[in-house]
C-alpha cells in the first residue's frame, strides 16, 4: 500500500525541502519507488533544488485541470522521480488548493511512496498538504523559535486529525549554545525520526542540483539521511544515531 508522508516546518528556513529531496532520494536508492511533490505552490523549491526550475507542464497544471498527473511526472538523473509546481504567479489565484488531495490519491496508483514538501508556515497550502497526507513529519532547528513554530504545526495536525510520524532535526552540532535534543523531545512530545548533522556538503550538493545523498553519500549528512529512510521503512541498524543518543 502506498504511503504519503507531507514533510512541514511552521518556520521557513529549516531545511525543510532539503530534507523532502533527501528523504525522498534515500528511499529511492534503497529500491524503493518514490515521487516527491513540491507542495509549495507559492514558493517552490524542489525544482530549483534539483536544477529544473521550469519544465513545460507543472502541479498548477494539474491542479486546474488543464493537465493529467502523469504528463508533470519527471525523472531527475538520480533517478528521482519529482513532481514540480510552477515559478509563474500568475494562476496562483486560480488554484484551489484542497485539490491537491484527488492530485495525492492518483499519485498513490503511481508509487509507493509520496513525499510532499509543504509550504513554509501555516497557511491553507500547508493545510492542503497535511489534508492530503497518511502522515506528517515536522523539519526543525535546535533553536527556540524553530522548534515553537514545530510545536504549532504539531497543534495543527492535531487539530486536521492527522497523524504525525515525528520530527527531523536538521543542522545539529552538538552544541551546548544550541537547543538540546532532550529537551526538543520534552517539548514538541513526538518522536524524532531523522537527526541531520550540520555539513558543508549540503550547500556543495545544492550547486551540483544534485541530493547529497546522491552527489556525496558518505557525508555525514548523507548517512543520516540513509538511517532516517531506513527508520521508516523499519530496517533497524546497527548503532545507528538513534541507539547511540537515545538508547533505542
Amino acid at each position: 500500500m502506498a504511503r504519503v508522508y507531507s514533510i512541514v516546518s511552521g518556520k521557513g528556513g529549516t531545511g525543510k525541502t532539503s530534507s523532502a529531496i533527501n528523504l525522498a532520494a534515500a528511499l529511492n536508492s534503497l529500491g524503493e519507488d518514490v515521487i516527491v511533490v513540491d507542495a509549495n505552490i507559492s514558493t517552490p523549491n524542489v525544482g530549483i533544488h534539483l536544477g529544473a526550475p521550469i519544465v513545460p507542464v507543472t502541479l498548477n497544471h494539474v491542479l486546474t485541470n488543464r493537465a493529467e498527473v502523469t504528463e508533470a511526472i519527471y525523472k531527475h538523473e538520480s533517478g528521482l522521480k519529482i513532481l514540480p509546481s510552477s515559478l509563474s504567479t500568475q494562476d496562483l489565484g486560480r488554484i484551489k488548493h484542497e485539490n491537491l488531495v484527488q492530485v495525492v490519491k492518483q499519485l498513490k496508483r503511481l508509487s509507493k511512496y509520496i513525499i510532499l514538501d509543504s509550504a513554509a508556515g501555516l497557511g491553507k497550502e500547508t493545510e492542503a498538504s497535511i489534508l492530503a497526507s497518511d502522515e506528517v513529519i515536522i523539519v526543525t532547528q535546535p533553536e527556540m523559535p524553530a522548534v515553537t513554530d514545530a510545536l504549532k504545526a504539531v497543534k495543527l495536525c492535531e487539530q486536521l486529525g492527522k497523524p504525525v510520524k515525528g520530527f527531523i532535526l536538521t543542522r545539529h552540532r552538538w552544541k551546548k549554545s544550541e537547543m538540546q535534543v532532550e529537551n526538543i523531545l520534552d517539548m514538541l512530545e513526538i518522536p524524532a525520526v531523522g537527526l541531520i548533522p550540520e555539513d558543508k556538503n549540503m550547500q556543495k550538493a545544492l550547486m551540483l542540483k544534485s541530493p547529497i545523498v546522491n552527489s556525496y553519500p558518505k557525508s555525514k549528512a548523507s548517512k543520516a539521511y540513509f538511517e532516517t529512510a531506513r527508520r521508516l521503512l523499519g530496517i533497524k541498524e546497527e548503532k545507528g544515531f538513534f541507539e547511540r543518543i537515545f538508547g533505542s
